[in-house]
């Protein structure tokens, strides 16, 4: 089963974005190839569902053009298995036999485009440089999850009690009646809280609270 190889922080500047094209047409899988390459992109193809499954997929922007009907498992039917390994390579459905139910289906699975055959180089390269913004900005946007994560789990559990006690609105005296502490040892706790997750002031701290909790399993 397919997955990334790679689950720590990845910055993804510099690194150069790959375009996965899944297409059982030898004819439209060189063609994507020679216009992708054309730009400076690297282009990995691949003939059906099954074969793409079996590869790994690196931590760098990406996306995937993916043709909608396939030999064996469709191209919606990948893209459901993705879903299932939490995979969101952003995906470009293309299709020789295209309708507006398809198109909207398509859509609807959060694809990024859906392009029908034979579909123009320009819309093609304008579709999958817009794929490639989009996960770039995923990646980077899980990365800074990823570290926020860490930072939080850099905390001793006094420090997230201060912490927890702080952000409900508690002042130092309340924070260290209730702790069984001096006050002057809550702002110790305080101070080196706040260093350790890299914020000069409480209003940045509740701003990572809040990022940290609109995550899922925040």
């Amino acid at each position: 089963m397919i997955e990334a190889t790679s689950k720590g922080p990845q910055p993804t500047k510099g690194l150069d974005p790959i375009v996965y094209v899944v297409d059982d047409d030898a004819g439209v899988r060189e063609g994507l190839a020679r216009l992708l390459r054309s730009v400076g992109l690297r282009a990995e193809l691949f003939i059906a569902a099954n074969e793409f499954l079996q590869s790994r997929l690196p931590p760098i922007p990406s996306c995937l053009v993916l043709d909608v009907r396939l030999p064996g498992l469709s191209g919606f039917e990948l893209h459901a298995e993705l879903l299932k390994a939490d995979i969101h390579i952003p995906i470009i459905f293309v299709t020789g036999h295209g309708d507006i139910p398809m198109s909207v289906r398509a859509m609807k699975a959060g694809a990024v485009d859906f392009l029908t055959k034979p579909f123009r180089d320009q819309d093609m390269l304008d579709a999958v440089a817009a794929a490639i913004h989009y996960d770039r900005v995923r990646l980077d946007a899980e990365s800074a999850r990823r570290d926020v994560q860490n930072l939080f789990n850099s905390l001793s559990p006094r420090e997230r009690e201060v912490m927890k006690l702080a952000t409900s609105g508690l002042m130092n005296k309340q924070i260290a009646s209730r702790l069984a502490l001096s006050p002057r040892t809550v702002e110790m706790y305080r101070a080196r809280l706040m260093r350790k997750l890299g914020v000069r002031r409480f209003a940045e701290l509740l701003d990572a609270l809040r990022e940290r909790k609109r995550r899922p399993g925040g």
